[in-house]
């Protein structure tokens, strides 16, 4: 005698999108603030120094994210990245003026 199973067809709900919250965005007073922070001159915007610093920020947006998600992989995936932008960046600056170089790691307090 054979039995019969019925599978129930079982309908999968699309993922829903995660809203961002405003500890993960980039709030731009905060940025602003940034930038004239670490700023070389008047309307400085691409220096080393400010990179580095927004750079700095993101990351540790990043990390409080993967302490609270720790199994978001593509954001830490990206976390890599960032932190390997930055340090290229820190690179290019220590071999550029090795004053400016450690001063910013001091204001930034970064190790190395």
């Amino acid at each position: 005698m054979k039995t019969t199973s019925k599978k129930k067809d079982v309908v999968k709900k699309p993922p829903t999108k995660q809203t961002v919250t405003t500890s993960e965005k980039i709030i731009p007073e905060d940025k602003q603030k940034i930038i004239e922070q670490f700023a070389q001159k008047q309307g400085d915007t691409g220096s080393p120094e400010v990179q580095t610093a927004l750079l700095t920020q993101k990351i540790h947006r990043l990390t409080e994210h993967l302490t609270q998600n720790k199994k978001d992989n593509h954001s830490r995936r990206g976390l890599l990245k960032v932190i390997a932008k930055r340090r290229r960046i820190l690179n290019y600056l220590q071999k550029l003026d090795e004053k400016r170089y450690k001063k910013l790691i001091e204001s930034l307090g970064l190790k190395k």
